[in-house]
């Protein structure tokens, strides 16, 4: 009946395959992201008209008491300096 069941509803099989409808770690704040990790800021990215992007911004661990208790502004300055920046691709949860 499985096999039947994923022929008339596919959208099923994705659920199942993806588990895109749960968020892990439960319970978490993810628009507060200074609870969880060090020396981070929640930032919106608009990538395209009607599509917007929630990101972490974490500054390395050698900028960490110069970090504290900054704002957003001091957060995309620090993104503009020489230093290479690493993009985490979380993968497809939903949540970061």
């Amino acid at each position: 009946s499985v096999p039947f069941l994923i022929r008339l509803f596919p959208s099923v099989l994705t659920k199942f395959v993806y588990l895109n409808f749960l968020a892990f770690p439960f319970f978490v704040e993810f628009r507060r992201p200074e609870l969880l990790v060090n020396n981070t800021i929640n930032l919106q990215l608009t990538t395209e008209p009607g599509v917007t992007v929630g990101i972490w911004h974490t500054v390395p661990g050698s900028r960490g008491a110069e970090a504290r208790g900054q704002d957003q502004l001091w957060y995309e300055e620090a993104l503009a300096d020489a230093h290479p920046v690493i993009i985490y691709l979380h993968g497809n949860g939903g949540t970061r």
